[in-house]
């Protein structure tokens, strides 16, 4: 049988020497060559092809991988100002809880102040009456005599 070198050929030639089964093999010969030509150039552009998408691949991870830097970047800083916000709006709500208490105090005070007021002392503060259309006048005292 003939080696799968370029040997076959020559070898096949040589035996059959001059022959109509001389074209023949030489035709198979001539196939089996071109075939394995046009395999050895489909491996190669298959190669190339491999080639080209594993760099396209390489690109894409590099991108990815800095488009994901970024979003870090970005979640981190959007984080610090969230706990910066979030720290603030503590203080405030504190702040207006102590601010509610204080209100509440004086309005106790002055609940305080008017039930403890004397009928005299209210007498001193002009009325609805005496006061522009019914609307109390507080803080304005009028002394009678």
């Amino acid at each position: 049988m003939a080696s799968s070198s370029g040997n076959s050929f020559i070898c096949t030639k040589i035996q059959s020497s001059g022959s109509e089964g001389d074209l023949q093999v030489l035709t198979l010969d001539e196939r089996k060559n071109k075939r394995k030509q046009s395999n050895r150039e489909s491996a190669r552009r298959s190669r190339m092809r491999k080639r080209d998408h594993l760099e396209d691949l390489r690109k894409q991870v590099s991108e990815f991988t800095k488009e994901n830097i970024e979003i870090m970047a970005t979640i981190d800083t959007t984080t610090q100002h969230y706990l910066k916000t979030e720290a603030e709006n503590c203080v405030l709500r504190a702040q207006m809880g102590e601010l509610n208490q204080r209100l509440q105090s004086l309005n106790d005070i002055i609940v305080d102040i008017i039930n403890t007021t004397t009928s005299y002392e209210r007498d001193c503060y002009l009325t609805s009456s005496e006061c522009f259309s019914n609307t109390v006048c507080l803080n304005q005292p009028v002394f009678q005599w």
